[in-house]
């Protein structure tokens, strides 16, 4: 028995005496081989459980490594998991046999395992590798009879499938551990299709008299649960292998409680699966004993008895398995050609990189010149036609067809006599081969044919123009990917200016590409080929770059939007534009209906690049130091990578068992943490995914982290809401440092410029600074202090301290907390300044730029401003996100920032682009009236001044600048009425600006106001729970005064009366000429958030945040239906024109529509998955509204995602949708005009006509959508 296994058995001795129960034990031991019955009686003869313990210890100790494995494994399966858990430390290698009927060191047990698992033989040139095979060994020993997954990983040709076989080929490994079998799995890359066959293979054989099924699976789950099923029943404890592993979402067909060993080229593709994982590395050199080996299989010869040149070819091809065997191949050939093969790979005039290059493959090089002079002459061109292929790139065999113009059997059998002489490299995909060349072998080949590369890239687009066109290529084709994925590069590579051109200003090049790859590959060849796409027009370029940076995000995501509708939605001037015009035009004769803005001159797009790398909320995001790279995290419980300039996905991390809260870069880059729900810190490294360290010493959920800015000695700060701050080194696995001190949740910590000092922010309402060398408290700021006024007492306010940042020079640092931001000074504590955002938001996040006076502000209102400091003037809006903003950053350089948010996108914006902007936003206080084919857009802009706009023509009247919380238009369009933020009402006369003033205003913010229809009266109502109807020609006033909390909003009824509903849960009719109520509804128990009324008059609805809706008789007192299932609050209703439907839309982004007769819930509208196929709303729906006949309904809320189609709601379907909105709030169909109005935060659109064609809504000024016919 080996020492280890010894010693560590003496070192537990004690602890296994007194514990374990020999009986079942030695049964074990018994079957496996190591005991024997004699043995058996010896220990049962002792008196006490004790002794016989002590007596079976003692006749281990005097066994073999063979004795102690079995024994560890009776521990395991008799539940003494812990006691096993002792051991495991010392389990020995077993030896490759037990001298049982043995041949060449496989015992026929093994043979017959492997062979009926379908594990490979041995190759005839085959060397071992010992200690790679003990590695591989020790790790499957590790698995423990347990689920888990031990991972080859290496380039390709370094030897990781037969590594894999020759681990396997170990009689007690297999006895000990997979008694159930081995069972080998050639995967490959592959696609659905391909890997649904390698499934129904290996269930057929695992299941081959039939027992569990007589049916193929027919799709992958199925196949996933009958494997499973097969494994834990069948062929319990036993070994899946998986060679060549490619893509990690095809290890999850496996992910299902088995011991899997697998080999690949990319260790990280176990991050998407559970369970232990154990990894062993293959290095791609070989020793010179290996080498020497190598060389002596080949030629059939000792290795003492090579020749002289043999030491020397070794050292010339600098041990490259790879060169190695093209070398040994072409002796086994020639093998009177050892001379002549050493000079030539030392001849000078042979290499072809020169030594003062960085080129690092001469010996390869060499090696493969002298391969391809021995291929034949009538298939060498051909070997040198696969220099234009790249790197990692698994070419189908239809590609080379055409470049060929031969058939598939022809080519076949010419890349077959390739791949015999190691200069290609061939993968099975399903019924078709995939070939590839290794990296080296591509550096030689451009280098060798440099030359002639612009020809060789000309020739395959011209053979692709004759052979293929655009528009046939089909997901089905076994080329398709291939075309898509390369066709630019080899336009570019051929210098075909005009051809890539056409082909990167085709919007149906981009819409085809982006739904198969993403938008990301595409940008990325905008960015690569710039030089060249410029040459023609470099607006153009500009043009559709933009259009897919900004889009790209919904392109790459299904449901795919209609691409020719988003270019209407671009500027005039553009040529994307131009182009989906010209496609509009084409399909309208078709039948196709598409919407397009009429005044789009002052739209302009301040993000440069919109990435969606999240299946939810997007918490936090960060830029690398070196600017290049951004990571992100989230509510999907990911952690993300990617590249800053084109989104490019880098690395995607399954981090956390809950959300991902933040995340930071190290200053080095090396690193990135991650902090979630789950209490626990991960480091990472930051280019590979590897985890590095696990820290979980925190109690509560952790919120932030934040690394020194220091490279040189890294520490890495947590904050949590167990009121703790600490500090870690990365180079220990325990805290270093905790700190005390906060008394609430800890929200934010940031280093110091100079890392000296650590700030943190905590819900207790204070700024606390923190000496780093000593973790003691230096300062606090209590900024709950700055908050406080007369009214409201200290214990009772509650000021959250979100978040703070460090001026560059480390003097200043910014807070944030409730609707301000605070500058104090470092050394005084002094209050420098104070930025007030409003009174209706609350600061999320802040940051300081680090070269200026800048700083960026996220706000509750979905949008991010941008800020002087210095002056505490606002510099910049910043809107676009269609949800909360968690998180703002500037770039290292501050030439740019990103924002992060609820909406699942992250935006990258131009800090010098965002500054110079102009703008003008216009706020949600907005009104519209139609007249003829006129409409008119009044609204109220971000500088306070009231606007009216010409819908069609965009002219913009600038009428006054007032504290405006709502306005209208009056029916005739001559006058405008107002209401303030202090109650004050007022009209002006458009004709004359003559203003006229309500003498008696609200208390309070007047919050609606509406003229009656004969523009005598003007109606407002206010959080004062007031209702004041003003003649404001004879100066006479009616006031409603009943209700006891503020009236959300009322509605105008036939002769003279008015419906009104309130926080107070109440519905009330009024005679507004009298005021005296004449129906008092108490409908719910807490806010009435909405009413609509019947076309007939007789009925109206009601909404609530209790969850319900009802309907209800003016008659009656009680409701005539409760109408029950909404899961969140209800917002917002609307009666059919022939009122016998309502629907009805809730927070969560669901409608119901019933029947109003009886109640009865007639469609459900939920929001789905993206995988599911469909999506609807994706915030609150916030209006309804149903077409003239009934048979379309308008659905208007937080933001939209896709729109149902008329067929799935039979008579019913939805008018307009898009796919991303602001905030809509309120959607109109004005049946005398057939006009559709859809009013959102700061944008009006308007369409004529009812469409089944979804729209993009999303701009930031007042336009118009039209039908194109």
């Amino acid at each position: 028995m080996d020492a280890k296994a010894r010693n560590c058995l003496l070192q537990h001795r004690e602890a296994l005496e007194r514990d374990i129960k020999t009986s079942y034990i030695m049964d074990h031991m018994i079957s496996n081989g190591v005991l024997t019955v004699s043995e058996e009686e010896k220990v049962k003869n002792e008196p006490t459980q004790q002794q016989r313990a002590a007596m079976l210890i003692k006749m281990i100790l005097k066994k073999d490594n063979y004795s102690y494995v079995s024994f560890y494994n009776a521990l395991l399966h008799e539940g003494y998991k812990d006691l096993a858990a002792l051991l495991h430390a010392g389990i020995p290698v077993i030896s490759s046999s037990n001298g049982k009927d043995s041949v060449g060191g496989i015992t026929s047990y093994v043979r017959t395992v492997l062979c009926e698992g379908g594990v490979p033989q041995r190759p005839v040139v085959f060397v071992t590798r010992k200690k790679l095979v003990h590695a591989i060994q020790q790790k499957l020993f590790k698995l423990s009879g347990e689920p888990g997954w031990v991972t080859i990983y290496g380039m390709a040709g370094c030897g990781k499938s037969v590594l894999a076989a020759e681990a396997v080929r170990d009689h007690s490994l297999l006895e000990v551990c997979f008694p159930g079998g081995v069972h080998w799995v050639s995967v490959g890359k592959q696609d659905k299709s391909g890997l649904l066959m390698k499934l129904q293979n290996l269930c057929t054989r695992l299941d081959q008299d039939e027992s569990f099924s007589q049916r193929l699976p027919l799709n992958i789950e199925e196949a996933k649960d009958r494997l499973r099923i097969l494994m834990l029943r069948k062929h319990p404890r036993s070994l899946l292998i998986l060679d060549d592993i490619w893509d990690p979402w095809v290890l999850k067909a496996f992910d299902n409680q088995c011991q899997i060993l697998l080999t690949t080229r990319d260790k990280s593709v176990t991050d998407s699966v559970m369970g232990p994982k154990y990894v062993v590395p293959v290095e791609s050199g070989l020793g010179k004993e290996k080498g020497l080996e190598i060389l002596s299989l080949f030629v059939n010869m000792k290795k003492a008895d090579l020749p002289e040149q043999a030491h020397s070819i070794i050292k010339e091809c600098k041990g490259s398995p790879l060169v190695v065997s093209l070398i040994g191949a072409l002796l086994r050939d020639f093998p009177n050609r050892w001379e002549y093969y050493l000079k030539q790979l030392q001849n000078k005039q042979f290499k072809r990189i020169r030594k003062s290059s960085s080129y690092d493959y001469e010996a390869l090089d060499e090696a493969m010149s002298i391969s391809v002079e021995m291929l034949r002459e009538d298939i060498k061109d051909y070997y040198t036609d696969l220099s234009i292929l790249q790197k990692d790139v698994k070419v189908p065999t239809k590609v080379l067809c055409i470049l060929w113009d031969m058939e598939t059997e022809e080519v076949e059998d010419i890349l077959q006599e390739f791949v015999n002489k190691s200069l290609l490299f061939c993968d099975r995909n399903g019924k078709s081969f995939l070939y590839y060349l290794h990296d080296l072998q591509v550096d030689f080949l451009t280098e060798k044919n440099r030359s002639q590369l612009q020809d060789l890239h000309k020739k395959i687009i011209t053979q692709f123009q004759r052979h293929r066109r655009l528009h046939t290529l089909s997901p089905d084709q076994e080329d398709c990917m291939y075309w898509y994925n390369f066709l630019a590069y080899h336009m570019a590579s051929a210098n075909m200016h005009k051809e890539l051109c056409a082909l990167m200003f085709s919007l149906d090049w981009i819409k085809a590409k982006t739904e198969l790859v993403g938008p990301a590959h595409l940008i990325h060849e905008f960015v690569e080929y710039r030089h060249m796409l410029d040459e023609k027009d470099g607006t153009v370029c500009e043009n559709f770059q933009e259009f897919l940076s900004l889009n790209g995000h919904l392109l790459g995501r299904q449901p795919f939007p209609n691409i020719v509708q988003l270019g209407l939605c671009e500027l005039e001037t553009s040529e994307v534009y131009q182009q989906a015009k010209l496609q509009a035009k084409q399909e309208v004769d078709n039948g196709m209906l598409y919407l397009e803005w009429i005044n789009k001159k002052n739209i302009k797009n301040l993000s440069r690049l919109v990435v969606c790398p999240h299946t939810d909320a997007v918490y936090h995001a960060c830029f690398s130091e070196d600017g290049q790279r951004i990571a992100s995290c989230g509510a999907d419980k990911t952690l993300q990578v990617f590249k800053a300039e084109t989104g490019e996905k880098l690395l995607e991390i399954k981090a956390h068992e809950d959300e991902v809260l933040c995340c930071a870069f190290s200053a080095d880059d090396k690193f990135i943490a991650t902090c979630s729900v789950d209490k626990k810190v991960k480091i990472w490294n930051s280019m590979t995914g590897e985890l590095v360290h696990t820290y979980d010493e925190h109690s509560e959920q952790v919120n932030c982290c934040h690394f020194t800015n220091n490279s040189n000695h890294l520490l890495l700060a947590t904050g949590s809401s167990d009121c703790f701050l600490k500090l870690w080194d990365v180079n220990q696995k325990e805290c270093r440092n905790t700190m005390f001190g906060h008394t609430n949740s800890v929200n934010h910590c940031r280093f110091s410029p100079d890392d000296k000092l650590l700030a943190s922010c905590s819900a207790d309402g204070t700024l606390k600074l923190w000496d780093v060398k000593s973790a003691n408290e230096r300062k606090s700021i209590n900024v709950k202090h700055f908050f406080l006024n007369s009214e409201e007492p200290q214990e009772d306010m509650e000021v959250i301290v979100k978040c703070c940042s460090w001026s560059a020079d480390g003097a200043r640092i910014m807070v944030a907390a409730k609707n301000k931001v605070f500058l104090f000074d470092i050394h005084t504590s002094g209050l420098l300044a104070e930025i007030h955002t409003g009174h209706h938001s609350t600061v999320q996040y802040c940051d300081f730029s680090p070269h200026n006076h800048l700083a960026l502000v996220a706000l509750s209102q979905y949008c991010v401003e941008l800020w002087n400091v210095d002056s505490c003037l606002k510099v910049a809006d910043c809107r676009g996100h269609l949800s909360w903003v968690h998180c703002v950053m500037f770039s290292p350089d501050g030439s740019s920032f990103l924002t992060s948010s609820d909406d699942q996108t992250i935006r990258l914006w131009e800090t010098k682009k965002v500054c110079k902007n102009s703008a003008i936003v216009l706020k949600q206080e907005i009104d519209v009236v139609f007249q003829e084919n006129e409409v008119m857009v009044l609204a109220v802009d971000n500088i306070r001044r009231l606007q009216l706009i010409n819908g069609k023509t965009g002219q913009i009247d600038y009428l006054t600048e007032a504290h405006v919380s709502c306005c209208c238009l009056s029916p005739h369009l001559q006058y405008v009425a107002f209401g303030g933020e202090d109650g004050a009402i007022q009209i002006l006369e458009l004709l004359n600006n003559r203003v006229f003033q309500s003498k008696i205003g609200h208390k309070n913010t007047v919050r609606h106001i509406q003229f009656t229809a004969d523009g005598k009266n003007l109606i407002s109502s206010s959080d004062d729970c007031t209702i004041q109807i003003w003649n404001w020609q004879s100066e006479e006033y009616v006031f409603l005064q009943a209700h006891q909390e503020a009236v959300k909003d009322f509605k105008l009824l036939k002769n003279s009366r008015l419906l009104s509903w309130s926080f107070d849960g109440t519905v009330k009719v009024w005679n507004f000429i009298t005021g005296r109520i004449e129906k008092d509804f108490v409908c719910h128990q807490d806010t009435v958030l909405s009413c609509d009324i019947s076309p007939d008059a007789t009925k109206f609805s009601s909404t609530s945040a209790d969850k319900t809706a009802k309907i209800w008789s003016f008659e009656l007192i009680s409701p005539l239906h409760e109408l029950r299932g909404h899961k969140g609050c209800v917002r917002c209703s609307a009666f059919s024109v022939d009122s016998t439907l309502l629907a009805t839309g809730d927070d969560n982004g669901e409608i119901r529509i019933w029947n109003v007769s009886n109640g009865e819930l007639l469609h459900l509208c939920a929001p789905i998955s993206v995988e599911e196929g469909a999506a609807t709303h994706g915030g609150w729906v916030t209006d309804l509204c149903f077409s003239p006949n009934s048979k379309m309904l308008v659905s208007a809320g937080g933001y939209l995602k896709d729109g149902f189609s008329p067929l799935e709601f039979k008579a019913l379907g939805l008018c307009v949708s898009g796919w991303e909105c602001p905030e809509i709030t309120s959607a109109c169909v004005l049946e005398s005009s057939k006009h559709t109005w859809i009013q959102q935060r700061g944008d009006l659109l308007k369409v004529t006509g009812l469409m089944t064609a979804s729209a993009l809504w999303g701009r930031r000024q007042p336009a118009c959508l039209n039908l194109l016919l």
